[in-house]
Order: structure tokens, then C-alpha cells, then sequence
């Protein structure tokens, strides 16, 4: 019997590893298809903080595994009743209790000091980027979309955007966080930890995309009735690719060139203007966000719905109906209004 049970704890203890291992298959697995999948890296801030995870993972299946293995030792040992009376073992021997607990403690505090040191120079090592910044953005919480506001020291290089932003690829980007009203987080998982959004108060955090892409991120601290629906995306592209975009981005937004996009225009600025900007008309609201090229975006009202179809009238004519408690109000047009308006929105590229 005590071979037998000796044999259980030698094989749990070989078996441990590949056990573990075992185990974070398939959670890689199913993380593959995961829009916010966290146990992919896509860049070097990224990159430290999954092997993090994955040691920190490791270390802990071991230990159930192992704990496990002794919790089924020490029940399905055989010893007689008088010698669970005398505290005597199977080979005859009292146990000594201080020397179990003296490992037992030793032990635990080493893999436990072991986990802390690899966190905080982890943590060390990703607080700031191995090179400058090649530039800084500020970003703003709002319940629940971000405004995205690209930084320079020459002012006609400054402008606004919001729920989506560009970066050229292969590069640190300084990103400075702030909250326009409650405690939000930003994380883009496949490129960076979470940083706490909050209010009056600026945090910052840095981000690299090793690759060009499209990367999700999403406010991961519940701030309201549509904080599920506060996502944010970056595109990261080549250096050519992004000074394009930007230099789009920098024009004010194109006069409508048709009867029905100038009429759109104008209901726009009697009945949009108070909340929403578009740079070159008279639309200077701050309470929402810039839509001065809107229709370079990928989603409306923050990634609940695609910017495609019919889906950017639906938004105009209901909002509370597509993203309840949303900050934009319905707003009462004809439905010719409506569609002057929807269509001088097209144009916004």
C-alpha cells in the first residue's frame, strides 16, 4: 500500500507540468477568434506583460496540481485507528510537525517572492517606452464614447477625432488619459494593460503595434448603462499610410457640392450644431463628438453598429432605441430632414 501510495504522489508530481500545460492549450485555443484577446501580443508592452501571464498561469495550475496530488496522499493513506490516535505513521514514525510546516511555509514564500519580483520588474520594465514617443495623443472619457485629440507643438497640426485612431506602426505613442465625468479604463489588450481613466486627474500610458492592423479595445471599468458599449479601435498603418490619413484628418470637411448635401448642411447646423463640430462650417458643439470626417470611422455611437446602410438614419432618427441612455438626444425631423441630413453626413470623408 505505501508503494502505491508513493507511486500516486511521484507520478502527480512528474505530471504536473504537462498538466499544466494541458490546461492553457485550450484557453490559447479559444482566445484565438476573441475580439479583446488578451493571450495574443501585438506589440512589445504587450509582448512582457502575456509572458506575465502566462508564467503567473503556469505557476498556479502547478501548485493546484501538486496540492491536489498531497490532499489525495494524505486521504487515501492506510494507517490503523490507533495510530491516527497516537499520531503514529504508517512506518512507525511520530511526524514531525515543524519540520512540515517549516517546509511547507518556506516553500510558499519562495514561489510567492518569486511572483512578486517577476511582476514588479515587469512592471519596471514597461512604464516607459525603450525610445521617444514619435507623438502624443490625449484622450478623453466620456459616458460613452472617447474624444481622440492628436497633440503638437504647432497648432495647425492639432485635431480631433473620437472612437477611432490611427498610429503608425513600429513606433511608441504617448497616450494621455483623462475623464470628462466618471471613472472609465482604457485597455487595448493585444498592445497594452489597463490604465485607469480618471476624473481631474491625468494618467499616461504608452502603446506600440509591432505590425499594421486593426486592434479592439474597450473601457474596462463599468461606468453606466452602456459601458459595455464603449469600445475604442486603433488602426495602426505604415509611416506613408498614416501621414496621409493625418494630413486628411487636418482639412476642414468639404462643402457639400449637391443641392441635397448643402440643404442636409444646413438642417446640420440648426439642428446638430449645438453638440457636434465639423470643421469649416459653422457647427461648433463640444458636447459630442467632431464628426469633420465621420465617414472614415468603421462604427457609429461608439461600436455598437457599423457606419454602413441604412445604419447612420437609424442612429439620427433613434438614438435611445439603438443605445439607450446615450447622451444624444432624438431629435424630431421630417423625413426629408432626415434624409438631407443623412446625406450631407456621407459626405464627410
Amino acid at each position: 500500500m505505501r508503494s502505491a501510495q508513493h507511486d500516486l504522489v511521484k507520478v502527480t508530481a512528474n505530471a504536473a507540468p504537462a498538466f499544466a500545460l494541458c490546461a492553457l492549450f485550450p484557453a490559447r485555443a479559444f482566445a484565438t477568434a476573441a475580439p479583446l484577446n488578451f493571450l495574443q501580443s501585438s506589440g512589445p508592452k504587450a509582448d512582457s506583460i502575456l509572458a506575465l501571464t502566462w508564467g503567473l498561469l503556469a505557476i498556479s495550475i502547478i501548485v493546484v496540481i501538486l496540492m491536489t496530488g498531497l490532499v489525495l496522499w494524505a486521504v487515501f493513506r492506510s494507517r490503523s485507528p490507533s495510530d491516527l490516535d497516537n499520531g503514529i505513521q504508517p512506518d512507525g514514525h511520530r511526524p514531525n510537525s515543524f519540520s512540515i510546516f517549516g517546509w511547507g511555509l518556506g516553500i510558499t514564500t519562495l514561489v510567492l517572492v518569486g511572483c512578486v519580483v517577476w511582476t514588479m520588474v515587469t512592471l519596471a520594465a514597461i512604464g516607459e517606452p525603450p525610445q521617444k514617443p514619435a507623438l502624443t495623443i490625449a484622450i478623453t472619457g466620456h459616458q460613452w464614447w472617447w474624444g481622440i485629440r492628436y497633440l503638437s507643438d504647432e497648432p495647425s497640426q492639432v485635431f480631433t477625432t473620437a472612437n477611432e485612431f490611427h498610429i503608425p506602426a513600429g513606433v511608441p505613442i504617448k497616450v494621455t488619459l483623462r475623464s470628462a465625468d466618471v471613472i472609465h479604463s482604457f485597455w487595448v489588450p493585444a498592445l497594452s494593460g489597463k490604465t485607469d481613466v480618471i476624473p481631474g486627474q491625468i494618467n499616461t500610458t504608452w502603446i506600440e503595434a509591432k505590425k499594421p492592423g486593426t486592434y479592439l479595445g474597450q473601457c474596462a471599468e463599468y461606468c453606466g448603462a452602456q459601458h459595455a458599449h464603449m469600445a475604442i479601435r486603433v488602426v495602426a498603418e505604415s509611416a506613408d499610410k498614416f501621414a496621409a490619413w493625418r494630413n486628411d484628418q487636418l482639412k476642414s470637411a468639404a462643402p457639400p457640392a449637391t443641392d441635397d448635401g448643402k440643404a442636409g448642411l444646413v438642417v446640420f447646423e440648426r439642428r446638430c450644431a449645438g453638440c457636434h463640430t465639423v470643421r469649416g462650417t459653422e457647427a461648433g458643439g463640444i458636447y459630442g463628438p467632431d464628426l469633420s470626417h465621420l465617414m472614415t470611422r468603421a462604427t457609429l455611437a461608439d461600436g455598437t453598429i457599423p457606419n454602413a446602410g441604412g445604419y447612420l438614419a437609424g442612429w439620427i432618427a433613434d438614438p435611445q432605441h439603438i443605445k439607450p441612455a446615450s447622451r444624444m438626444p432624438r431629435v424630431s425631423l421630417s423625413g426629408d430632414e432626415l434624409q438631407a441630413v443623412t446625406n450631407y453626413l456621407r459626405t464627410l470623408h
